[in-house]
């Protein structure tokens, strides 16, 4: 024992020299920012230093408590580090908040992906989900006026100037329209498209935060990919046209609903549709497990249905984009990032969970892998271990039987994903085409995950596959069956089972849950 004690004393004043450095490190690039901020900066500057700044104030802040950190043991040593963790979530959280487009996007996906956060801290990082920094009314009514020739007292017969709920590139609003419907009027942020803008073009540190979320994946179609949807978002036509679409194909439907889009009030700015009622996911994870599983069935279904129907994916399945209903009815808000499939780009994913869970056939699988583009051809490694590396992602529906989505489970899928240790990753990446398609695995099995929902997710599947269309398996099953033999095949449906182009053999299927998705 008294030879371990100078050690001991010489590695503590080692971290603490360390700690100091880096606090003095922290101090020199605060006061670097504020030089800066003394004189006009580029809108891209500013974005930079301020995402800057959430890293120098979380090193002043461990630098600061790293005495105690070292002093402390135990569950005080643990109580220190919840408390710096949660410290950094409310900064993050109100940092990304006021910042708003992509970065705040960014933190969006982190309050939903749960890889080991701490219950408290996701919570806090939850509030960028539907409840961030407003915009004044002045500056919404400003925004009305630009874009529908009038301020909103004229344009609708009431207003409410507090908005309902606020987003990453803009806010609703609760209006009465002339004829008497009741509307949500989404409002557009005066200069996010500028703000975007300027993001996007931040390359530097878009790659940096991507490295981090993302370590094993081509960055750079990654980049490609996110600048080409996140501007297509911040056209509010095409966000009208992609949700009247999908209204138009659930019409009807027993549990999903689409708010329908008020065209002549809407444009590229403003988007105006009909008001839906509803609780939020965080009231509905007070509900009864029998009501959370029923939910779970319906987003589970709309996810598919609408990708092998539609051949289209909201690629936002994050947790503020439902409204919940008692019976499993749950509206969908929010189709600013929809990514459109054609025949071609469907087709290998489909085959992807045809050979895996229904044939059997592992090497039709892997051919699929590198047909689509995931798995580099030739890689030297072998089947097993790719069906090793990838089972995680279908291990909802690779048989039949009820099965419980756990957080756990989800985490996972997170762990897996983003595994750059596996002896697949240099041989691995997801192609541009598919890289909204992670969503799923990086979304909806995380909030399928906090909702604990079970189910037996294989046989739905087999309801929705185009080359298996079993019968229903469940009584919203059953209510969907008869939905879709009452109606007419509305214009943007398509068949699931279409071949691509240049025809292939074999069935058609669903995105399943690898590396692209989870059907």
């Amino acid at each position: 024992m008294t030879k371990k004690a100078p050690r001991r004393r010489a590695h503590t004043a080692a971290a603490l020299m360390k700690a100091g450095l880096a606090a003095g490190a922290a101090v020199a690039a605060v006061a670097a920012v504020r030089a800066v901020r003394r004189r006009p900066v580029p809108l891209r500057l500013r974005r930079g230093l301020a995402a800057a700044g959430l890293a120098v104030r979380g090193g002043m802040r461990y630098a600061v408590s790293a005495p105690k950190l070292f002093a402390a043991a135990g569950e005080t040593r643990q109580e220190l580090r919840h408390d710096l963790a949660l410290q950094t979530a409310e900064d993050v959280t109100e940092t990304l908040g006021e910042m708003k487009g992509v970065l705040m996007k960014l933190g969006q996906m982190a309050s939903f992906i749960d890889d080991g956060l701490n219950p408290a801290v996701r919570k806090t990082l939850s509030r960028l989900q539907d409840s961030v920094p407003p915009m004044s009314p002045e500056l919404a009514a400003g925004m009305v006026t630009e874009e529908l020739g009038g301020p909103p007292e004229q344009v609708f017969a009431q207003w409410d100037p507090e908005p309902i709920a606020a987003a990453s590139i803009g806010q609703v609003h609760r209006a009465i329209t002339r004829d008497g419907r009741a509307v949500a009027v989404k409002v557009q942020y005066p200069g996010i498209a500028e703000t975007i803008a300027a993001d996007l073009n931040n390359a530097a540190l878009l790659r940096r935060m991507l490295r981090l979320v993302a370590p094993a994946q081509d960055v750079d179609a990654l980049l490609d990919e996110l600048r080409e949807r996140v501007r297509e978002e911040l056209d509010y036509r095409r966000e009208a046209a992609s949700q009247q679409q999908i209204a138009a194909y659930y019409r009807g439907h027993p549990t999903i609903h689409v708010p329908d889009v008020i065209p002549e009030l809407s444009t590229r700015r403003i988007v105006t549709s009909e008001l839906a009622g509803g609780v939020r996911f965080a009231e509905l994870a007070s509900w009864p497990q029998s009501e959370r599983d029923l939910a779970a069935e319906t987003i589970y279904r709309f996810v598919f249905r609408s990708l092998y129907e539609v051949h289209a994916f909201n690629g936002d399945p994050h947790p503020g984009n439902y409204l919940f209903h008692p019976g499993g009815r749950v509206t969908f808000l929010d189709f600013g990032l929809v990514k459109h499939f054609s025949d071609d780009e469907l087709w290998p994913l489909m085959q992807m969970a045809r050979y895996l869970c229904v044939e059997r056939d592992e090497e039709g699988f892997r051919r699929n892998l590198e047909l689509a583009g995931f798995l580099t051809p030739g890689a030297p490694v072998s089947t097993e271990q790719v069906i090793e590396r990838l089972a995680v992602f279908y291990a909802t529906i690779r048989t039949p039987g009820e099965l419980t989505i756990t957080e756990e489970y989800a985490s996972s899928v997170v762990r897996q994903f983003f595994d750059v240790r596996s002896p697949l990753a240099p041989y691995m990446k997801v192609p541009r085409s598919y890289v909204i398609l992670q969503r799923i695995n990086l979304g909806l099995f995380a909030v399928l995950g906090q909702l604990h929902a079970t189910a037996d997710w294989r046989r739905i599947a087999e309801e929705i596959w185009p080359f298996v269309q079993a019968p229903p398996s469940t009584p919203m099953g059953e209510a969907e069956t008869a939905w879709r033999a009452s109606r007419p095949r509305p214009a943007g449906a398509r068949p699931g089972g279409s071949q691509p182009s240049a025809s292939q053999p074999g069935g058609a299927q669903p995105a399943a849950a690898g590396p692209s998705s989870s059907v």
